[in-house]
C-alpha cells in the first residue's frame, strides 16, 4: 500500500501544490481543511480516491488526531494573515501547530513539515511573526527532526501579493504602497513545494531552511516589474508609515465594531509592522541550493498569469505582433 500524507491546509496557496507534487510521487494524501466540499478541486491532482479533502479543526486535539491516522508524513501549511474570530494568530500559527507536531509525535509520524515565515522572530513587535516563532519552537520541542520552511513572499498564479496589486493597478493613475524602500526575495510556489516535499519523504536533512527567489528587490522595484508585465503605466505612491498605521487602524476598527462581518482585507496595523522590515534570506541560512533546487526566476512565471491585467488581456501579445506588420 502507498504510503499517506496529512496536509493541514492543504487547499490553500501553497497547500495544493504540495498535495499535487505528493500525488505524483505515488502517496495517498489527505487534504485537512475547515470546508472539505470547497476544496474537491484537489481530488483530480491523483487518481480516484487518490487525493481526498477531509474535514479538520486545527484548535482540537481529536480533530488533529483523527485526520492524522495512519499518516507516514505530515505538513502543516495553516497560517493566516489577519485575525477573524477564534482563527487567531496565538490559535492557528503558534497553538495549532504546535498541537500538530505532538499528536505527530505521539503517533508515530515519520516525518513532519512546517510551513513558517522569514521573519519569524520571538521579540518581533508583529503578532504574526511572534506566534510564527512560537509555531517553530512548538514544532521543535515535540518533534526535533522536524524541517521548518521559512520562504519570503511567495509568488504564483493563485498569489495574493502581484495578483491584489494588478488588480488595483487598473482601478486608476495611482498604486499606493506601505514601505516601497522594503526588500523582498520573492519565492515561487512551486519551489516551496518542492521543498515540502523534500523533507515530508525524509530526502531534507531536518532543521530549518529559509527560501528566497534569485532576485531580491524593494517594494517599488517589484510593483515596476508588475506593472511591465501588466502593461500599465502607473504613479508608485509609497504611503508614510505614519499614515499607514492610521489608515491601518481605521481599517481593524471597521472589522472589530461589525463583529467580522466586514473583514479587514485592505491593511491591518500588524502588516504595517512587518512590512517595516525586509524580508530576505538572512546570510549564513539554509536555502533552496542546499536542497539541490534551482530557485526560479519572477521575470519566468509573472507574465503566466498576469496577463489577464493587461488593457488588451489575452489579446495583448496579438496586438503587439500586429504593430510590426508592415502596412501594404
Amino acid at each position: 500500500m502507498s504510503k499517506l500524507v496529512t496536509i493541514y491546509g492543504g487547499s490553500g496557496f501553497v497547500g495544493r501544490y504540495i498535495a499535487r507534487r505528493m500525488a505524483k510521487e505515488g502517496w495517498r494524501v489527505r487534504v485537512a481543511v475547515r470546508r472539505p466540499n470547497d476544496a474537491l478541486f484537489v481530488k483530480p491532482y491523483g487518481v480516484v480516491g487518490q487525493v481526498e479533502p477531509v474535514f479538520c479543526n486545527i484548535r482540537d486535539d481529536g480533530s488533529v488526531r483523527a485526520v492524522m491516522a495512519g499518516a507516514d508524513a505530515v505538513v502543516n501549511c495553516v497560517g493566516v494573515l489577519n485575525e477573524i474570530g477564534r482563527n487567531g494568530f496565538q490559535a492557528t500559527q503558534a497553538d495549532g501547530a504546535a498541537r500538530i507536531a505532538r499528536i505527530a509525535a505521539e503517533t508515530g509520524v515519520a516525518h513532519l513539515v512546517q510551513i513558517s515565515a522569514i521573519g519569524a522572530d520571538a521579540a518581533s513587535n508583529s503578532e504574526y511573526a511572534r506566534t510564527k516563532a512560537a509555531g517553530e519552537a512548538g514544532v521543535l520541542a515535540a518533534f526535533p527532526g522536524a524541517v521548518i520552511l521559512r520562504p519570503s513572499v511567495i509568488f504564483g498564479q493563485e498569489d495574493q501579493f502581484f495578483n491584489r496589486f494588478a488588480g488595483m493597478a487598473r482601478l486608476g493613475p495611482i498604486l499606493p504602497v506601505v514601505g516601497a524602500g522594503t526588500k523582498f526575495q520573492p519565492v515561487y510556489v512551486d519551489d516551496v513545494a518542492q521543498a515540502a516535499v523534500l523533507g515530508a519523504t525524509g530526502r531534507a536533512a531536518s532543521g530549518i531552511y529559509e527560501l528566497g527567489g534569485p532576485d531580491v528587490a524593494t517594494f517599488r522595484s517589484l510593483m515596476q516589474q508588475m506593472l511591465a508585465v501588466i502593461q500599465r503605466r502607473r504613479l508608485i505612491l509609497n504611503i508614510p508609515f505614519p499614515v499607514a498605521r492610521m489608515m491601518a487602524w481605521g481599517f481593524d476598527m471597521l472589522q472589530a465594531v461589525t463583529l467580522g462581518l466586514i473583514p479587514n482585507g485592505m491593511l491591518t496595523r500588524d502588516q504595517v509592522r512587518n512590512l517595516a522590515r525586509d524580508n530576505v534570506v538572512a546570510k549564513g541560512a539554509r536555502g533552496l541550493g542546499d536542497l539541490g533546487i534551482t530557485p526560479t526566476a519572477m521575470g519566468a512565471v509573472l507574465p503566466e498569469y498576469l496577463w489577464r491585467y493587461r488593457p488588451s488581456g489575452q489579446y495583448a501579445a496579438i496586438k503587439d505582433s500586429a504593430k510590426n506588420l508592415r502596412k501594404t
